[in-house]
């Protein structure tokens, strides 16, 4: 596929995005039926004559979801809507054995609403089209072929487990002027919406499991002009750090098709993780394909002004509010705070804190032994296998001795590998630090016997010359001594 420079490509276009993000709710029970909603189960245990479609089966509103999706309505600023009624979307595909979805069309719950992000410490706004409800479709599995995809599979299974577990989408509107960072600031738009959907307590939105999927559209459209270009929509995006990936990439695509006098279809794209690159799906089909028309089986929703404003008083803390009082509560700087705000760090920081590690050692953790990690495994913060309370832990056996930060990421090697506790870790590997003073003492004695020329050199009074013979000791007792202890010593011989 040819592509452009993403320099290239934003030296003569102007990204525009458009995300919609499907957040599965945390009910007990689907949509519309008291099937249970939890994740994992063996396939087609969760099901019943509703969620199956079989003939003559009613829908029940479940009105917990609809709770949750006034209090993420307003969560987003939006206008809740006095009167507003579910409709049927139709189309056919093997996973929503009704043929048709419940979802909302021309009436949602929630619509016109707003939220910021802050990037680099710059404020985006992002202007909130909808968040309405529906019910989510079952899982196909393609079996036999290369990709897991249907083309080139042998067979396809499915599961409808997940059919009619409740789904909030919410869709921005046209998000303009975000420039070279769009990607940067949609991947900070739907992390703050995971924090605050968190927050929330309406979803687990764990982004591995499905809970959490987000449509990247983009178009492009010469500098200079106003008018939309044509859009793509990437599907199920999975992963914060592909979002940022998938944008970037359909960016440059797009480019080089406008550079190179074609036309970009108006198509949906599939994300392929490992290379890196979107391929096309299906011709995007537009509203009136799918035969919207109301549910006739389910009576409008009418909340009222006085549940709303109930509802309101839950609201947690805003995630702009909340950073602003963490940072305070850390003595962070202002530089310090962006770059765990950009690595979608606070949460893990948050967490490490409240297991009784400082600010800025939890910090220093999460921002480089564990980010160096996700970046070659290619996931988010929070998948790289490693909880908060290990990293405190880690940290407490810094601080009182048991092991230094060049042991601790041979520590944090072993958790990773599945090799227990941290505590467990430092004695399987015999990582504990030397504290044996006979020990110590018979290794600076080697080292200073065997250098001479550096002896002489802090005899004249050159002190700094001791790090080398502190290289020398830590590196006959692998790095699990004390090199304050150990320079101790060695002045002490010498001096």
């Amino acid at each position: 596929m040819t592509v452009l420079s993403y320099e290239e490509a934003l030296a003569a276009y102007d990204p525009v995005l458009g995300l919609e993000v499907h957040v599965e709710l945390n009910t007990t029970s689907k949509m519309f039926c008291g099937c249970s909603t939890a994740f994992g189960a063996e396939p087609n245990t969760q099901v019943c004559p509703v969620c199956l479609g079989l003939p003559g089966s009613l829908p029940v509103v479940n009105a917990k979801a609809v709770e949750s999706a006034i209090r993420i309505g307003l969560a987003l600023n939006c206008t809740i809507a006095e009167w507003c009624r579910f409709a049927r979307k139709n189309y056919f595909y093997p996973d929503m054995p009704k043929n048709y979805q419940i979802s909302q069309y021309d009436e949602p719950i929630a619509y016109d609403g707003w939220t910021e992000v802050v990037l680099d410490g710059e404020i985006y706004r992002i202007d909130i089209e909808r968040a309405h409800m529906e019910e989510d479709t079952g899982k196909s599995l393609h079996v036999g072929g290369a990709t897991g995809r249907i083309q080139g599979a042998e067979y396809s299974l499915l599961d409808y487990n997940r059919s009619g577990v409740p789904l909030i989408e919410i869709v921005t509107k046209p998000i303009e002027g975000t420039g070279v960072k769009a990607p940067e600031v949609a991947r900070a738009y739907v992390t703050m919406l995971r924090d605050l959907l968190r927050a929330l307590g309406v979803s687990d939105v764990r982004m591995e499991e499905g809970s959490l999927r987000c449509d990247a559209n983009v178009s492009l459209r010469p500098h200079g002009t106003t008018t939309f270009g044509t859009r793509t929509e990437t599907k199920n995006v999975n992963s914060l750090r592909s979002v940022e990936r998938a944008l970037r990439y359909e960016i440059t695509r797009q480019a080089a098709v406008l550079a190179g006098g074609g036309r970009v279809m108006q198509e949906t794209r599939h994300w392929h993780e490992e290379s890196g690159i979107t391929t096309a799906g299906r011709s995007k089909e537009t509203a009136e394909d799918y035969r919207y028309f109301p549910e006739p089986d389910l009576v409008p929703i009418a909340p009222s002004r006085e549940w709303v404003e109930e509802l309101r008083a839950t609201l947690p803390e805003p995630p702009a509010a909340r950073i602003d009082r963490v940072s305070a509560e850390w003595g962070f700087s202002e530089l310090e705070m962006r770059d765990v705000v950009s690595a979608g760090a606070v949460n893990a920081i948050e967490a490490t804190v409240a297991a009784g590690a400082s600010p800025q050692s939890a910090r220093k953790w999460w921002l480089t032994e564990i980010a160096r990690r996700a970046n070659e495994l290619g996931v988010d913060l929070e998948n790289v296998g490693v909880t908060a309370h290990q990293v405190a832990e880690i940290q407490a056996l810094v601080e009182n001795g048991t092991i230094n930060d060049k042991l601790a990421r041979q520590v944090f090697e072993g958790v990773l590998a599945g090799e227990g506790s941290p505590a467990d870790v430092v004695t399987a590997r015999k990582l504990a630090i030397v504290s044996d003073e006979n020990a110590l003492a018979a290794a600076v004695n080697e080292a200073i016997n065997a250098n001479p020329d550096i002896v002489d050199k802090i005899k004249s009074g050159k002190t700094q010359a001791a790090g080398a013979l502190i290289g020398s000791v830590m590196k006959q007792l692998r790095g699990q001594a004390d090199a304050a202890r150990v320079r101790e010593l060695i002045l002490e011989k010498i001096g």
